[in-house]
């Protein structure tokens, strides 16, 4: 989930245990609490809420005490309940902080380009992070429609590219699927795709030389995205230093032929 959804979660679970357990001081009575300033239902409460607040976070400023067996168990409870609750954010915070992620940046299209003596199907990504990946994998999936004993079911095949493995990812990588006869895709148009309702679907996995980690990443490519009779322009060049730069804007970038 999103930072901003991670945290409004937390809050709210923070305000519901606070708000639940000031409603149990409150229904035992505040006659069993020392120290407690207000003479309304309303102040009554609240003091409750921020007497919970402070129990569950093992804070205690001690102007508002428990008093007796009753109210001292539940504040004990609350306490406890209070560590364990901590426990367990820390945890989900650290998780989201050290968990490995690859950033990968993907062509917006996947194309149909020449490719030796005939056609290829090709797509382009590359390393949005500074870190390193190395032993890189590529698979990709072609999902198609197929009608079999007049039934229509989902099919999956295993698409052969020219490269399905690379050492490192250095700048870009366009991965290459030959579309010759051993290909699923062999003599099929763009009006086939449509009415096969294709979808290809990728999938990377490599190892981050920063968190020393195996990551994924995966995207997909539905029909209306593959473009006939183009090749993607390049995204690397010399820079003013001499070295070779890769502009990543520029990842997607294609011209027709």
């Amino acid at each position: 989930m999103s930072w901003t959804r991670f945290w409004v979660l937390i809050g709210i679970a923070y305000l519901l245990i606070n708000f639940t357990f000031a409603w149990i001081y409150v229904s035992v009575g505040m006659e069993h609490m020392n120290g407690v300033s207000g003479h309304s239902a309303f102040d009554q409460f609240f003091d409750a809420f921020f007497f919970s607040a402070q129990t569950i976070s093992t804070v205690g400023y001690g102007h508002i005490s428990p008093k007796g067996f009753t109210t001292s168990t539940i504040a004990a409870f609350e306490s406890m309940l209070g560590l364990l609750a901590f426990a367990l954010a820390t945890g989900l915070l650290y998780g989201r902080f050290s968990r490995p992620s690859a950033k990968i940046i993907y062509s917006e299209r996947m194309l149909v380009a020449p490719y030796k003596h005939g056609q290829a199907l090709m797509f382009r990504l590359a390393n949005e992070r500074s870190s390193q990946l190395i032993e890189v994998e590529a698979q990709v999936l072609l999902s198609i429609n197929e009608e079999t004993a007049g039934k229509t079911s989902r099919r999956f095949y295993n698409l052969d590219l020219e490269v399905k493995r690379i050492n490192i990812l250095t700048l870009s990588w366009t991965i290459v699927h030959p579309l010759d006869d051993s290909s699923p895709l062999s003599g099929m148009s763009k009006e086939d795709l449509d009415q096969l309702d294709a979808e290809f679907v990728v999938l990377i996995k490599a190892f981050d030389d920063t968190f020393s980690q195996t990551v994924h990443s995966r995207t997909s490519y539905q029909n209306e995205e593959i473009v006939w009779d183009a090749k993607f322009i390049p995204v690397f060049g010399p820079g003013e230093d001499g070295r070779t730069i890769i502009d990543l804007s520029k990842v997607g970038d294609y011209q027709k032929i």
